[in-house]
């Protein structure tokens, strides 16, 4: 199964100002989901982040907001943001089954986002380096588990090069240079 970005829509989870400086490689996390953001929107791939109570937790990361649109996020309480309405009435609008996800922490809210897609019927792509926890033997066994369950695991490259499929389209040397 090859990803595609008239299938896809990126979902960035929860990377977000108070809690990334506890995240382990917050920095590498950050980075790629902002080329997979950058990426999506040069090729037309949905994107939306999620933020766990971000009274508490504080707002999406500023460098990813930035590249957000302006409805770019939905607020959630529940771990799983497939347990939201309002998430799942933001794919419903968008219409796609193929589902990637970036975000923090691999071991909770990004699993069980992912568990929970997947257990309805969404295939569901991880971004193994656009993820992590706050001590990385979690972030490892939410991978695996995720894995385990259904996820296809992947790369931020991976992502970028399935979206584009050839090399001789218009966005190629633009998505080329956010992987240099």
């Amino acid at each position: 199964m090859l990803l595609s970005s008239e299938r896809s829509v990126l979902v960035v989870v929860d990377i977000q100002e108070k809690l990334m400086p506890a995240i382990a490689e917050s920095a590498r996390v950050e980075r790629n989901a902002a080329t997979l953001l950058k990426g999506a929107a040069l090729l037309g791939v949905p994107a939306f982040a999620t933020e766990q109570y971000p009274k508490g937790l504080g707002p999406t990361a500023a460098s990813l907001r930035a590249l957000l649109p302006p409805d770019g996020v939905v607020e959630k309480i529940s771990f799983s943001a497939a347990r939201e309405p309002a998430f799942l009435e933001r794919l419903e609008r968008i219409g796609r089954r193929q589902i990637v996800l970036a975000g923090s922490e691999a071991h909770v809210c990004v699993m069980q986002t992912a568990l929970s897609l997947v257990g309805l019927g969404f295939e569901v792509v991880l971004v193994a380096d656009a993820v992590s926890s706050r001590v990385p033997a979690n972030a490892e066994l939410g991978i695996a588990r995720m894995r385990a369950a259904g996820a296809t695991i992947v790369s931020t490259e991976m992502v970028l090069f399935e979206w584009m499929e050839r090399s001789d389209i218009p966005a190629f040397k633009a998505v080329l240079d956010l992987i240099r």
